[in-house]
């Protein structure tokens, strides 16, 4: 064995190289603090309680999101978000717009705002849509569906005057069709649902997107993810989400599901001259192909 070959191979199995246009950032979001949150913390049953249909978030969880908003634009991530992605129940949509909007609306501004003034009793200022990133509700990062009321969203006709600025345009039904009252949707289809959306991000152009969504989403897609890593890994990926907590990870397209061509590669030989590489290195590549048409013929 070569000097050094032990040392290498150790690496190699411990750190990984991969084209950084095959990825992305995304940066997950717990909605902060909801009132069904509180009761259900002591006592489970509490999220059956009919009064909890489509849940708001309560004055301690908007501490949480003026908390939050100050950590994304004191780190600099609020400028490098160019897609904030919301379920859309309201907690969820409170927890976006306030972490990730702009700043106080000003009638004269001659946009839409993100959230309307005391929107849904909050008592809040209503939140502007400039100079922030766009805002998409997507169904497919809700919180388990079935049974809940908590879990239940209102009419997109309703939201719609709530959150203006927010685009519902990928919400088919104005009623919530997907939520049943007598059937829970299992971990497994959860799990599912969860990892058809992380591939769904790969059809967007963004590189750096925010999801805020769930916990129950968030915990089985991210165990699904975390399988194959180191235990410390996947202890940190998967571990359960606080409200309001924000996790940034970097997501890899294994399977060639995006097309993106890269943004910083530079072909070189421009204007073009002689590059012949040492001895070793075109000993090297001459080798390759040999290995490959090995492996092919076995």
């Amino acid at each position: 064995m070569e000097p050094g070959a032990g040392a290498a191979a150790a690496a190699a199995a411990a750190t990984a190289i991969y084209p950084l246009h095959r990825c992305k950032t995304i940066h997950l979001v717990r909605h902060a603090q909801g009132a069904h949150n509180v009761e259900g913390e002591t006592d489970h049953s509490a999220y059956m309680k009919p009064h909890f249909f489509d849940a708001r978030v309560t004055p301690l969880g908007w501490n949480q999101v003026d908390r939050l908003r100050e950590h994304v634009k004191k780190c600099g991530l609020v400028e490098k978000i160019e897609l904030v992605i919301c379920s859309p129940l309201l907690r969820t949509m409170q927890t976006a717009v306030g972490v990730f909007g702009g700043e106080s609306y000003s009638n004269g501004a001659g946009v839409p705002p993100l959230m309307v003034e005391n929107a849904a009793d909050s008592g809040r200022p209503a939140v502007s849509s400039l100079n922030c990133p766009p805002f998409l509700a997507v169904e497919a990062c809700r919180e388990r569906l079935g049974v809940h009321p908590c879990d239940k969203r209102r009419s997109i006709t309703e939201y719609r005057t709530l959150f203006p600025a927010i685009d519902f345009s990928l919400i088919e039904n104005d009623e919530d069709v997907l939520w049943v009252p007598d059937v829970r949707e299992t971990f497994e289809s959860l799990a599912e649902r969860g990892m058809k959306f992380i591939d769904w991000l790969w059809t967007r152009e963004e590189r750096e997107i925010a999801v805020v969504t769930h916990s129950g989403l968030l915990c089985h897609t991210l165990r699904m993810y975390s399988k194959e890593c180191h235990p410390t890994v996947r202890q940190e990926v998967s571990k359960y989400f606080a409200n309001c907590e924000l996790r940034s990870l970097v997501l890899v397209d294994r399977s060639m599901l995006g097309s993106d061509r890269p943004n910083y590669n530079y072909p070189g030989k421009i204007p073009a001259g002689l590059d012949l590489p040492s001895d070793d290195v075109v000993a090297a590549d001459k080798k390759q192909p040999c290995i490959e048409e090995a492996q092919d013929r076995a």
